[in-house]
């Protein structure tokens, strides 16, 4: 009925279901973050576990229920590009602006232990891609064996990301804040939570066909649509926080919130989307997303291998952010002159 309602509506009005849509994304996820944080922090856990695993798993559920549903309603392009795509987003797009914008220090304990599974799970996805690719006659696939693989390592990296950031309180030279602090009562913690979980997924459900039938009507393939348009959309969280780190004077924040998202775009969104129904990998994967991908990650682990001096320089963003422009505009340039041949 949905799908339905949105082939007959004009295609200004899909463009403004589809930024509503985006807004509804991240209010939600903007308001169940602030209530997951605010239960956290009853729970006394230290403030790296929040960064690295509540606020990582808040910013990604929008990528999350984008990709299972759009495997769920049969567009493994959708899925799989909106998982990809957010990564590019948030390395390239959203780290490299903040570089650009302030200083960012480079967290050695953090970044040599999670920074490591954020570069192994994007190159697991594209190893067995590739293997697949090789090892299937028709259009290769992402089994649901790979999406149950890839839940059980977001099992493990959870764990292994709360006992690293228990042991690096030891390293941390902050202590932790012991002064009185607001919090938000029980009952309206548990309504941001859900109250914002209800916008993600009603955003996330319309969003999925409003965007799939744009890219029909403009013959643009949906993995460049979910990798641009949806990917930047639901990556707004990571930028919101972001911001929010910058401004209340916790840079390090933006670098734990980024590096996590990535690695649960890879086991979180593709992982899930894999078992909902498994993904189909079109062939321009293997041209423009997964090489991108990886070259923006490994540019990444490159730039915290030869730093000195303790922060990300400008040079680091500057490099991220080129890639994620010259990426949008080879897929965009090269789409249309296929249209062409």
């Amino acid at each position: 009925m949905l799908e339905n309602l949105l082939a007959d509506a004009p295609t200004l009005l899909l463009l403004v279901i589809i930024c509503g849509c985006i807004v509804f994304l991240c209010k939600g996820a903007d308001w169940m973050i602030d209530g997951v944080v605010d239960l956290a922090k009853r729970t006394g856990l230290p403030r790296m576990v929040i960064g690295a695993t509540v606020i990582s798993l808040g910013t990604t559920m929008p990528e999350a229920f984008v990709s299972v549903t759009a495997a769920y309603m049969g567009n493994p392009g959708l899925a799989l590009g909106n998982g990809v795509g957010s990564i590019i987003a948030d390395t390239g797009l959203i780290f490299g602006l903040t570089c650009l914008l302030v200083k960012v220090p480079v967290h050695k304990f953090i970044l040599n232990r999670t920074g490591t599974i954020q570069v192994g799970a994007a190159t697991l996805l594209v190893v067995l891609s590739v293997i697949a690719r090789l090892t299937t006659s028709g259009e290769p696939t992402l089994a649901r064996w790979v999406g149950v693989l890839f839940l059980l390592l977001l099992a493990g990296y959870l764990y292994l990301t709360y006992r690293w950031s228990v042991q690096s309180l030891v390293q941390d030279p902050h202590p932790r804040e012991t002064g009185p602090e607001e919090l938000s009562s029980l009952w309206l913690s548990w309504t941001m939570l859900l109250g914002g979980l209800a916008l993600v997924i009603i955003g996330a459900r319309i969003l999925v066909p409003s965007a799939s039938e744009i890219a029909f009507r403009f013959g643009i393939p949906e993995d460049i649509i979910a990798a641009t348009l949806v990917a930047f959309g639901t990556s707004l969280p990571e930028l919101m926080t972001a911001i929010a780190s910058v401004r209340k004077g916790y840079p390090e924040i933006v670098v734990g919130n980024i590096v996590g998202a990535d690695v649960l775009n890879c086991l979180f969104v593709i992982g899930a989307a894999a078992c909902a129904r498994p993904l189909a990998i079109p062939s321009n994967f293997f041209l423009f997303h997964f090489p991108a991908m990886l070259l923006i990650l490994y540019s990444f682990r490159f730039f915290i291998f030869i730093n000195k001096s303790g922060r990300f320089s400008r040079l680091s963003g500057a490099w991220l952010l080129g890639i994620y422009l010259v990426y949008v505009f080879l897929q965009y340039a090269l789409n249309i002159s296929l249209e062409h041949v």
